[in-house]
């Protein structure tokens, strides 16, 4: 409780702090050398939760608003952000966590499909920067997106974000960027009420190294994650990677992209001996605002333990409908195509645009098929909102011992930011 009577304090604080009628994206001059930014954002989200072949079918309605508020204050080469975050649920049909909290109202197992937007209140940043010519170090609680968010990243999709107590260090030496990060905290996406889960604690080291040659981006990574030991905690692990990217131009409105990565993942300060492989492979042509993808992405697993990734935005990556959060036992292929169109503006509403996605997901090993899975979007914006419709439809394999259900799962959402 007085947990959350202070964060609602930083709350109340940050929306003061936040002017109001401040023109959106504009911050407001104090002086020559002091600037304030206001952060002001909401988000309001319907999503429905449709599984079938359960011993008992499971259906779940969310209705949740998230409310974003605080300020950035700079001057010269310094900076203060600090931003509260709180959401509420209009009725409560829905479980709010994919694990038990006994005692806990919003704990639904066995009621309601998991919808992981808990009503919270909390301080989801709070950090302090020194930043000159590409150099800079941040320390305190921030949000961090490394790369395509496949192993770091917020969470954004989620109403209450994942962010990191840290100090992180970025530099350019030449051609060559560097960023390392060190973090004693990793804050969840299922709020205060979610017990120890809440966040992890632990002793994480990020390292990166990337170079632009010619057109090609080339990225070397290093995620050396110890977690404490503490019940449900991620298993800790170390991964070394790399990754490369690049655009190509084919014509005067077509172009060519392209990304491979690679990365083995060991167990690190622990007993447990294993080497699981990463794959991961995508090429798509543009060609006036339309794009055609495919891709290829393997989970590999080792002697009884899979590849997990356990601080990525897991929501962008095997399907939007959330069925492989943690990789299987047998690891996990993912075979996919993409077809996007940037439809443009109409009048008033600017942005318009759409994307399909279909996936075929097989195990690594032991040649199991898990299902398919369509994906598809329509978004557009208009002044200050974005409105969103989205929807995903799951199908899984109902054989053998590792059946999975089948899972629709349709949200409707309105943003806006000031």
């Amino acid at each position: 409780m007085k947990t959350t009577i202070l964060s609602a304090g930083v709350l109340a604080l940050s929306l003061a702090a936040a002017p109001a009628f401040a023109k959106p994206g504009d911050p407001i001059k104090v002086s020559d050398d002091l600037t304030i930014d206001p952060i002001v954002e909401g988000r309001l989200r319907y999503e429905h939760v449709d599984q079938d072949k359960l011993a008992v079918p499971l259906d779940a309605d969310a209705v949740t608003m998230r409310l974003r508020a605080g300020a950035e204050f700079k001057m010269n080469n310094l900076s203060i952000l600090v931003e509260g975050e709180g959401t509420l649920a209009f009725g409560h049909d829905y479980n709010a966590f994919p694990f038990p909290v006994p005692g806990e109202s919003q704990s639904k197992p066995g009621l309601y499909s998991v919808v992981p937007d808990p009503e919270t209140i909390g301080l989801n940043r709070l950090q302090f920067s020194y930043k000159n010519k590409g150099n800079g170090v941040t320390f305190g609680r921030q949000r961090i997106n490394l790369d395509d968010q496949r192993w770091v990243g917020s969470v954004a999709w989620r109403q209450d974000e994942q962010t990191f107590d840290a100090v992180r260090g970025e530099a350019k030496v030449g051609p060559v960027s560097l960023d390392a990060i060190y973090s004693w905290g990793q804050r969840t996406i299922f709020g205060v009420d979610a017990a120890n889960r809440q966040s992890w604690g632990g002793s994480f080291l990020m390292m990166g190294a990337g170079v632009k040659l010619g057109p090609v981006n080339l990225k070397g990574f290093g995620y050396y994650l110890d977690y404490d030991l503490e019940p449900g905690a991620p298993l800790s692990s170390k991964t070394l990677g790399a990754r490369a990217t690049t655009e190509l131009p084919l014509a005067k409105t077509v172009k060519l992209d392209l990304m491979g990565s690679y990365a083995r993942q060991s167990d690190y300060k622990g007993s447990l001996n294993f080497d699981a492989v990463y794959i991961a492979a995508e090429a798509g042509v543009t060609v006036s605002g339309f794009r055609l993808a495919g891709g290829y992405e393997k989970l590999g697993t080792d002697k009884g333990r899979a590849m997990q990734t356990p601080m990525a935005t897991l929501h962008k990556f095997n399907g939007w409908a959330d069925v492989f959060l943690n990789t299987p036992v047998n690891g996990l292929q993912d075979a996919y195509g993409s077809a996007s169109y940037k439809v443009g503006d109409f009048g008033a509403i600017k942005g318009v645009a759409a994307t399909v996605v279909y996936h075929q997901f097989d195990s690594a090993i032991a040649n199991l098929k898990y299902g398919t899975e369509w994906d598809a979007q329509l978004g557009f914006k208009f002044q200050q909102f974005s409105v969103l419709g989205k929807y995903a439809s799951f199908n899984g394999n109902n054989s053998g011992p590792f059946a999975l259900a089948d899972k629709d799962v349709f949200w409707l959402q309105l943003e806006f930011a000031y």
